[in-house]
């Protein structure tokens, strides 16, 4: 916990913060909603690699449920753990019990705190089971395609990637760089996010003959 506190207290930062520019574009261009953005990306690669329609509702189908199901075993595991946000705990980082913890009660986080429990990440956990999803109907991790957000303080609004994986990545740092979330909550969000995909994947919407 203690290395998670001082990471997102240093990169999160609002004011006179260690992150890099870039660390702060790719946090701003995450802050868009986790589901509106995938389904941006969808659209880019059932476009861009699908000919037939039955093929691309299957995708868009796989991709939301997996990620509608991802968003609730999250929010089940938010309300279970109740696990306060990065504000709240560097604020009162002195009376945590943890002698490694310094609290600051003037910090604040680049954007603004969700008004639900920290752990695990919902847009980690909806991002992974989406770019899991992907994997599973394609075969391959290795595809390349663009996502575009709509928060008006990114400055590249379409971001371009090879790997699923790799926006996925992304979204794990960005949660940290915008100062809403522990390291912990996204990588355990990963993690959540993709064992759901493959589940979703395994049992629902096979192909024809299967």
């Amino acid at each position: 916990y203690t290395e998670d506190y001082n990471e997102v207290k240093e990169l999160g930062a609002r004011f006179n913060s260690g992150r890099t520019p870039e660390q702060t574009e790719i946090g701003y261009f995450w802050a868009d909603s986790g589901p509106v953005l995938w389904q941006r990306a969808l659209r880019n690669i059932a476009s861009r690699y699908i000919d037939n329609i039955g093929d691309s509702a299957r995708m868009f189908a796989l991709v939301d449920l997996a990620s509608a199901d991802a968003q609730i075993a999250c929010w089940e595991t938010k309300y279970f753990y109740v696990f306060w946000r990065p504000v709240t705990a560097v604020q009162e980082g002195d009376s945590d019990g943890n002698p490694d913890t310094a609290g600051d009660p003037t910090w604040e986080p680049l954007i603004n705190t969700p008004n639900f429990p920290e752990y695990t990440s919902g847009h980690s956990t909806s991002s992974s089971a989406a770019a899991e999803a992907l994997t599973q109907f394609f075969g391959t991790d290795r595809v390349t395609f663009s996502i575009t957000t709509a928060y008006p303080l990114a400055l590249r609004p379409t971001r371009v990637f090879g790997r699923f994986s790799t926006a996925v990545e992304e979204v794990v740092d960005a949660r940290v760089f915008t100062g809403i979330h522990f390291r912990t909550a996204d990588t355990h969000g990963r993690s959540q996010g993709a064992r759901v995909a493959q589940w979703v994947f395994k049992n629902y919407l096979r192909p024809l003959g299967e």
